[in-house]
């Protein structure tokens, strides 16, 4: 039991350090993409300032709300899952017996160690065994939609802060360039944290977030640029 409840916080101090995470690259990414486009179209440092504060606002709301229902759509469907699958152990259990001997199988497992092993943890935990089987997840683990939304609600605007005071208060005649390297040495840190996080390889997933805030920062410059003239 205490190491189920370890294992279980273990997964949710995951997923908020993911959200959180997540948030700040989306902070970072978004007002990038604003304080650029809108210094694009004009040098007025108040009207770049109040774009950047309205995105914040926006996307910090937007960021929150959407990391709370993504959550708990999540977990909707991992009830149903659960209540599907105990239905199915009741009326089908032979057929549930069949499919998880049959996955243990195809693992390199010999047949009769494969029954007595679907046997065993039937036995044991059966909806808990047949539903991490069936479908993929860990019942025991819930991911709290507060702890995410919260996590995101603070990520983002602290993330948003970095392009915005720099597209602010760097001197006039550098602050684009300054902004984009700033924001390009920011997204590397989020991208490489990210990647840790979800065992990923690291390189490709920093060239990935560094490309997509260049991207970003470009077409909403370019865009600028077009409506000031």
């Amino acid at each position: 039991m205490e190491r189920a409840k370890k294992q279980r916080s273990l997964a949710e101090k995951i997923n908020v350090m993911r959200a959180s995470v997540m948030g700040a690259n989306d902070g970072i990414l978004s007002i990038a993409g604003i304080v650029i486009g809108v210094a694009g179209a004009t040098s007025n440092s108040n009207a770049i300032f109040l774009a950047g504060i309205a995105g914040m606002l926006a996307g910090t709301v937007s960021m929150a709300m959407g990391e709370y229902v993504s959550v708990n759509t999540q977990r909707d469907s991992e009830r149903r899952a659960i209540e599907k699958e105990s239905a199915a152990l009741d009326d089908h259990y032979q057929d549930e017996f069949d499919f998880i001997q049959h996955k243990y199988m195809q693992t390199g497992i010999p047949a009769e160690l494969a029954k007595k092993a679907t046997h065993e943890m039937l036995q044991k935990d059966g909806l808990y065994t047949a539903v991490r089987e069936r479908y993929g997840f860990n019942p025991r683990e819930q991911t709290s939609a507060y702890a995410a939304a919260f996590a995101s609600m603070i990520a983002f605007p602290t993330g948003s802060i970095l392009p915005l005071v720099s597209i602010t208060f760097f001197p006039p005649a550098i602050k684009i360039v300054a902004t984009v390297a700033a924001v390009i040495v920011a997204l590397t840190v989020t991208g490489y944290t990210a990647a840790a996080l979800g065992n990923a390889n690291r390189g490709r997933a920093v060239l990935r977030n560094i490309v997509s805030g260049l991207l970003t920062m470009v077409v909403t410059y370019v865009i600028g640029s077009l409506f000031a003239h």
